[in-house]
Formats: C-alpha cells, structure tokens, sequence
C-alpha cells in the first residue's frame, strides 16, 4: 500500500524533474527512479519492510528490486491489455 501511494504522488514528480537525464539515457534512468522509490518505500513501511545493506549495497539491492517490478509489470501487461 505504501509502495502504490508512493507511486501515485512522489513518482511523477521525481520523474518530471528527471525528465532530462531520462531522455539522455534512453529511459534508462527510469530504473534509477523505481530503485529510489524502492528505498523511499522501505524507509517509509520502518520494520516492516528493509532492502539489506547499506549505501552502494542498497541501492544494487533496490535496482534489483526495481529491475522484477517493471518485468512484472509488463507480465501484468500482457494479461491484462488495456489496464494498465
């Protein structure tokens, strides 16, 4: 529930303001921008929820998490065209 609040009002403004850097790097930083959420979500959720390690560690961690979200979405996709 975090993760989708988190989506809804803080996403689309990190990525207007990184509208630039994502046209730079073809969308590519458009991972970047999920693993920060990532973070901002396991932040926010305290105990409930932790990505392990800390800095550089966490960040991997969080791109790892970020790279299964988007694959999951495009599955979501693709079962259920028009949705989403």
């Amino acid at each position: 529930m975090i993760f989708g609040l988190v989506n809804v009002f803080v996403k689309p403004l990190v990525s207007l303001l990184s509208l630039p850097v994502t046209i730079i790097t073809l969308g590519l930083f458009t991972f970047i921008i999920n693993a920060l959420m990532l973070m901002l979500t396991a932040w926010l959720a305290g105990n409930a929820m932790s990505i392990e390690g800390e800095g550089l560690s966490q960040l991997g961690w969080a791109l790892l998490g970020s790279v299964v979200v988007s694959i999951a979405g495009i599955f979501i996709g693709w079962i259920m065209p028009g949705k989403g």
